[in-house]
C-alpha cells in the first residue's frame, strides 16, 4: 500500500495558476456573473434540471450583503450573465426583470450571512444525489474523487420545502464550516470560496453519489482508511483543487455556448 507522506509530497508545477485578482470591484462582478452562467449551462449539460428547481448564487463584491442568482423558471440551458438577479439580505430584486425563487432566496441568504467565507453555493435536484439523499448516509471514502469530501460534509433531516428564513438558518448551521450539506430526501448543496470552486464540488460530489450506489450494487464494499483519506483530502479537497478542476469546464461550455458570457 501506498504511504500517507509519498501521496502528500508531490510537488506543484511553478506555473500552476490561482484564481485572478481584480482591479474593480466591476471587473469582479463581471467575471463572477460569467462563471455562474457557465456553471448553470454546465448543469444543464449534466442534466441537473428539473424543472424550475435548482439555484446558484454568488456573492456580489462590491455588496457582500447581497448575490447573484438565476431567475426562476429559466432553464439553466439558456441563463446568460445578463439573465442574473442581484438580491439584497432584504430578498428585493436591485437588478433584473425575472422572478425570483424563494426558495434560493430562503437558502442561500442565509448561507451568505452566516459564511463570510462563502462567495458561491449552489444546489439542484440532480438525480443520484436525490437518490443518495434518501439513504440518509454520509459518502464514503470509496474512491480518491470522494475523498474530496471526507469529513468535509454533512447531513440535515428533510424539512419541507424551504421558504423561510428560519430553514435556511436551519440548513447553513448543519453545513457548519464544511464544503457540501445532503439535504435529506431532497439532494446536494455545496459551497466554495469562487464559482469555480462550489460548481466543481457539486458535479463530483454528484459523481460520487452516483459512484457509491454503482459499488454497494456490485458487493460489499472498502472504504479508504481514515489516515489515507485524509491526506488525499488535503490534496484534491482544498479550495485551490476545486477552483482548478472547474476550469476545463468552464473552457469547454464557453466554447461550445459563448452567448452566455452576454
Amino acid at each position: 500500500m501506498t504511504k500517507v507522506e509519498e501521496t502528500t509530497s508531490i510537488p506543484m508545477p511553478k506555473n500552476f495558476p490561482a484564481p485572478p485578482t481584480f482591479d474593480s470591484d466591476e471587473e469582479e462582478r463581471q467575471y463572477r456573473k460569467q462563471r455562474l452562467a457557465a456553471a448553470c449551462r454546465l448543469f444543464a449539460h449534466f442534466g441537473f434540471d428539473e424543472g424550475f428547481a435548482g439555484h446558484i448564487t454568488a456573492r456580489d463584491p462590491g455588496l457582500p450583503d447581497s448575490f447573484w442568482v438565476n431567475p426562476a423558471g429559466l432553464h439553466f440551458a439558456h441563463v446568460r450573465a445578463s439573465d442574473l438577479l442581484l438580491v439584497d439580505a432584504a430578498g428585493t430584486v436591485l437588478e433584473g426583470d425575472r422572478p425570483l425563487n424563494l426558495a434560493a432566496f430562503a437558502i442561500h441568504s442565509r448561507l451568505h450571512r452566516a459564511r463570510p467565507d462563502v462567495v458561491a453555493a449552489a444546489h439542484a435536484h440532480s438525480m443520484y444525489g436525490k437518490a443518495f439523499s434518501a439513504t440518509g448516509q454520509l459518502l464514503s471514502p470509496l474512491t480518491q474523487d470522494a475523498c474530496a469530501f471526507y469529513r468535509d460534509h454533512s447531513a440535515v433531516d428533510y424539512g419541507g420545502v424551504v421558504l423561510t428564513p428560519e430553514e435556511g438558518d436551519r440548513l447553513a448551521d448543519a453545513l457548519g464550516d464544511r464544503k457540501a450539506l445532503i439535504l435529506k430526501n431532497h439532494g446536494l448543496l455545496t459551497v466554495g470560496r469562487t464559482i469555480d470552486e462550489a460548481a466543481w464540488w457539486f458535479i463530483s460530489m454528484e459523481r460520487c453519489c452516483q459512484a457509491e450506489a454503482i459499488a454497494r450494487g456490485l458487493g460489499s464494499t472498502e472504504p479508504l482508511s481514515d489516515e489515507l483519506a485524509t491526506a488525499t483530502r488535503g490534496m484534491n479537497g482544498t479550495p485551490l483543487a476545486g477552483w482548478f478542476s472547474f476550469q476545463p469546464l468552464y473552457d469547454f461550455i464557453v466554447g461550445m455556448q459563448p452567448d452566455l458570457l452576454n
